[in-house]
């Protein structure tokens, strides 16, 4: 790959890696390995952006299997959306991304999500003293031994439960506890063809809250929820005896903000989106003619 590819400001991040550096809390997580890249400052603060080569947050472009994502860190700062172990990599540009990816200034994270396993079920159970996680994947057809016709599942839940154990591990703050709680679920169906043509087909739900305590009280006077929701699909065609190799994916997410204050009318951000597009791979020997087209839509 290193002979016949040039890949200029591009750091291929996988699970394996993810799991060799030190993490808040032991869990695993993609944006604790983000932040000992070089360029990488995360804000430690509500919102948990991320700030790449000096750019504002918003000029970074965060895709999941093709779908736009509009915030993919907690509110927590420590976190981010994805479970480590549903990824199969995860590639930052810094610089030099190519056209397909659209418009952005300061960077671009492709992350693609692993696909279940066509063969036998497995599954995997986590716990941190932060959070809890549980990862299931397996057949809902199993693959045949020509390698066609399988269907795979795959599902992956995290929640945090920081405001109830900080109660232990932070007794010295006010009421011994931290108001913020996050919920993530994700699920994806694969059709798989023998010929190497497949289809994803997945669906996303990632919620978080806060709350904000009266000094005097210690009782929560404001709350803030942000919830992130979408599904979308891509495949892969591999037309027999052909050197052209196509690529789709179409996408819908949306993204709210609520808050809630006593005594105030409750307030609400909202953004909404969808994209698809088509790339063309054409194969010539050693090197490679990439085409397509996007839409996107706010």
């Amino acid at each position: 790959e290193q002979t016949t590819q040039v890949r200029t400001s591009v750091e291929t991040i996988r699970p394996a890696d993810i799991k060799r550096i030190p993490s808040f809390g032991g869990a695993p997580d993609l944006v604790q390995a983000l932040q000992v890249l070089p360029g990488f400052v995360s804000s430690g603060d509500q919102g948990g952006q991320l700030y790449i080569r000096g750019g504002s947050p918003v000029q970074n472009k965060v895709l999941l299997d093709g779908m736009l994502i509009y915030n993919a860190f907690h509110s927590i700062g420590l976190f981010s959306v994805f479970d480590s172990d549903a990824l199969s990599n995860a590639d930052v540009y810094t610089g030099a991304f190519s056209a397909k990816y659209g418009g952005r200034i300061s960077s671009v994270m492709d992350i693609r999500t692993r696909d279940g396993n066509m063969v036998k079920t497995e599954g995997k159970v986590g716990a941190s003293p932060f959070g809890a996680k549980v990862l299931v994947h397996g057949p809902l057809r199993k693959m045949q031994e020509d390698r066609r016709g399988g269907i795979s599942y795959l599902l992956s839940v995290k929640h945090s439960y920081l405001e109830r154990s900080s109660e232990w591990f932070y007794p010295y703050i006010d009421d011994g506890r931290l108001p913020f709680g996050f919920t993530d679920t994700y699920g994806k169906i694969t059709f798989g063809g023998g010929d190497g043509s497949k289809m994803n087909l997945f669906g996303f739900n990632f919620n978080d809250n806060a709350s904000v305590l009266d000094d005097a009280t210690l009782e929560p006077f404001a709350n803030y929820r942000w919830s992130n929701v979408g599904g979308g699909g891509a495949f892969t065609v591999v037309p027999p005896g052909s050197s052209v190799l196509m690529n789709g994916h179409f996408a819908f997410s949306n993204y709210k903000i609520d808050f809630e204050e006593a005594g105030s009318p409750d307030r609400f951000s909202e953004a909404k989106g969808f994209n698809f597009g088509l790339d063309f791979k054409y194969v010539l020997g050693e090197d490679n003619v990439e085409y397509g087209i996007e839409v996107v839509g706010l």
